[in-house]
């Protein structure tokens, strides 16, 4: 059973979500929030394997409560922002933050579901393309230095570093294997590695990183 947690200030919006979610025979609501500080300590209190979190939020938004969430319970609930705006700032802000992906508020209900269960298993939600937008559209407007950089890199292998350039360009296990002549497996076992060295949530962490120590480049 996925046991889900659902952040909004739009009580209409919380019922919706309730309702589809109830009719999932996997799935479980362990409670609502309509506040980031609520959700931190709900979180805490019934420990959800998703949060399904809104971003503009009054007094503490779901960016800060992502923040709040991760630091609370690194090992925690996976997020998955829920946003009208498919390329919103606050979005990049969120993933860098740990969610682990992002919705629209207007996706399909099946789709939702399947989000919420992809985001269960460990896996990220965002496509490659969206997330390289995403943080190409953030660098080159913000005008900020790379928070990253790239001697973070060295704890890396060669294999590995290359492994890495490829999914920040989008490419799967299976597209990554092809192109460096390795068995799926293989691949598979150096992204753990990858993350792990990395402490790195996930792939969309790893892309996120990718570009912020400059390994890719925006417009690349």
């Amino acid at each position: 059973m996925i046991r889900v947690l659902l952040v909004d200030d739009q009580v209409l919006l919380r019922a919706g979500l309730r309702m589809i979610l109830e009719n999932a025979e996997d799935m479980d609501v362990v409670g609502e929030a309509d506040d980031g500080a609520t959700a931190t300590d709900l979180a805490v209190q019934t420990t959800p394997d998703v949060v399904l979190m809104d971003i503009r939020m009054p007094e503490v938004d779901g960016l800060e409560a992502t923040r709040r969430i991760r630091a609370a319970l690194p090992d925690g609930p996976r997020i998955l922002i829920l946003t009208t705006f498919d390329l919103d700032e606050y979005v990049y802000s969120a993933l860098r933050a740990g969610a682990s992906g992002f919705l629209l508020k207007d996706t399909l209900a099946a789709d939702l579901l399947s989000a919420i269960r992809v985001v269960a298993k460990g896996d990220a939600i965002v496509a490659p393309p969206v997330t390289r937008r995403l943080i190409e559209r953030h660098i080159a407007t913000s005008g900020d230095p790379l928070p990253r950089t790239e001697a973070e890199l060295r704890v890396l292998t060669d294999r590995e570093r290359e492994v890495l350039e490829l999914i920040a360009r989008g490419l799967s296990n299976a597209e990554i294997a092809g192109r460096l002549f390795l068995t799926e497996g293989t691949v598979k076992g150096h992204v753990s590695r990858i993350l792990a060295k990395l402490a790195l949530r996930d792939r969309v962490q790893a892309v996120i990183f990718s570009y912020e120590c400059g390994l890719v480049r925006a417009g690349a």
